[in-house]
């Protein structure tokens, strides 16, 4: 292949990064088995056999422009790319694309307030874009560190405000800071994730009609509706939950839920992490014009009722391993995912596994739980499960968990109680885009999964990597949350599952001692 000098597990990922597919997609695309692909992003130096070079050549060659100048930035090889996107397939998705017609529609019923005016806009602002220009941005803000986001937002809301203070620890000698808000009623909850201790409810899933945006705001939200046009990226309009009031404590979590629509996130709060990291890369954070108005102190923050608080809920997964005489004496496995460049938030960062919105499929009322939430997470990342993956494509199940729909790992955990725990570890808000953050720890005490289906889990599209550490290896374990990749609430998911994995876990766990404060 012109340009690469020969296909490596490393440049393959990088492929089916590109054209945005699963494993299984990408090697039914193929022709080959899921497990190969798999294989390469365990062995990135695996260079493969000439017949499957063959079959990466025709399928590099096959892939649209868009697509290779995506492969080229992610390996900084391959032919020359345009430096303008394809303007054909940026016009089809304004006119077609019924996800990019409600945020259109959207915004000329927050912004223009007269139909067809945001489509023009939009589209006047795709002609513009610069590819080339969108990915060195991104690749910026990539560069930009955990610890430099946190301390920028600590200077700009302060570290402690009353009884809620930025979030912050130490492991042995390892101190860990992150920019999550919260206090000592949200930590170490040991809440378990079923009724009734998981008890947050819906008040309204009616859409909250107050916003309107000023100028800026309106600039801001069409040049990043042009640029997913213009680059195809993926955005699907899912419903998802909107935090209104919290009543959490130890043990329990209470509060109320109301429901609005993906793209008032993505063209409002969500604009707030680029606009800082861009901040950061370009070395001044003096003019923070989207903060300033959508989260501009700490009330702010803390009305959730009284701006979009959207959010989720992201786990720790530790799975328990017999002796092995290679690996050594038993003990959990803990699984980090690197987060892929096609995710909306956290890119490229470390992140605990699983992880995603809080969202309605299909029950609107039922699905408010938090555990909900991980266990399609859990089939959706963990297992390879599309249809969980709202993101992909719309929900027309009627029941997307129904066990008769459950892969094979999840009915086995499911089978008999006490062989998946789930716990939430700590709830906080995140200063990067004020979303909630429910902070959890997944849990298989059972040997036996891990000999029957540990062959098979297996990150999705949302991953670039996953890696796995063990809780007896304290060394690289400390070593891991001192990593300035690490997103902030994935930072403090990991901090507080390893806490509570310390107090649960027994002679499997060898870490150092595990502590939290508050606003230090």
């Amino acid at each position: 292949m012109s340009g690469v000098g020969g296909w490596t597990g490393r440049s393959a990922s990088a492929l089916q990064s590109a054209l945005r597919l699963s494993n299984e997609k990408f090697a039914e695309k193929l022709g080959i088995g899921a497990r190969t692909v798999a294989s390469w992003h365990q062995k990135p130096d695996l260079r493969p056999q000439s017949e499957m070079q063959q079959v990466l050549d025709t399928a590099y060659e096959r892939a649209s422009d868009a697509e290779r100048v995506r492969f080229t930035e992610l390996t900084g090889d391959g032919p020359a790319a345009h430096t303008r996107p394809d303007t054909k397939e940026a016009d089809r998705r304004l006119a077609a694309d019924p996800h990019i017609g409600a945020a259109l529609e959207w915004l000329d019923q927050h912004a223009y307030r007269s139909p067809g005016a945001a489509r023009r806009a939009v589209a006047e602002q795709a002609a513009r874009v610069d590819a080339q220009e969108a990915y060195a941005r991104a690749t910026r803000r990539a560069w930009v560190d955990q610890r430099a986001v946190t301390d920028a937002l600590a200077e700009y809301y302060g570290r402690r405000h009353g009884d809620h203070g930025l979030y912050a620890g130490s492991c042995g000698e390892q101190a860990v800071n992150t920019s999550i808000l919260t206090c000592a009623d949200w930590l170490d909850l040991a809440c378990e994730l079923r009724p009734p201790h998981d008890g947050l409810t819906i008040a309204s899933a009616r859409p909250d009609p107050r916003e309107v945006l000023d100028e800026h705001a309106t600039s801001a939200a069409v040049n990043r509706l042009a640029e997913t046009v213009a680059m195809n990226t993926r955005l699907m309009n899912a419903p998802l939950y909107r935090l209104l009031s919290t009543d959490i404590h130890e043990r329990h979590l209470g509060g109320t839920f109301g429901v609005d629509h993906f793209v008032h996130y993505a063209l409002t709060m969500d604009l707030l992490e680029g606009e800082l990291l861009d901040a950061l890369a370009a070395g001044d954070t003096t003019s923070l014009p989207l903060r300033d108005r959508y989260l501009p102190d700490v009330g702010a923050v803390l009305d959730v009722g009284g701006r979009l608080c959207a959010g989720g809920a992201l786990a720790l997964t530790a799975i328990a391993r017999p002796a092995d005489p290679y690996r050594g004496e038993a003990d959990y496995v803990l699984l980090v995912q690197e987060r892929s460049g096609h995710v909306l938030n956290a890119t490229r960062r470390l992140a605990v596994i699983p992880k995603g919105f809080h969202q309605p499929l299909t029950d609107v009322r039922r699905e408010t739980q938090i555990g909900a939430t991980l266990r399609r997470e859990m089939e959706e990342e963990l297992f390879g499960r599309p249809d969980a993956d709202n993101t992909v494509a719309d929900t027309l199940t009627a029941d997307p968990m129904h066990p008769t729909r459950l892969t094979e790992p999840m009915r086995w955990l499911l089978a008999e109680p006490g062989r998946l725990r789930m716990e939430c570890t700590g709830f906080g808000l995140n200063l990067v885009s004020g979303n909630y953050e429910f902070a959890s720890l997944i849990v298989i005490d059972d040997e036996e999964f891990w000999t029957r289906y540990g062959g098979v889990v297996e990150a999705n599209w949302e991953s670039a990597t996953l890696r796995q550490y063990s809780t007896t290896d304290a060394e690289l374990v400390t070593e891991l949350l001192g990593d300035v990749a690490w997103s902030n609430e994935g930072l403090f998911a990991m901090t507080q599952g390893l806490r509570r994995l310390t107090e649960i876990g027994g002679e499997r766990v060898k870490l150092p001692a595990i502590e939290w404060e508050i606003g230090q």
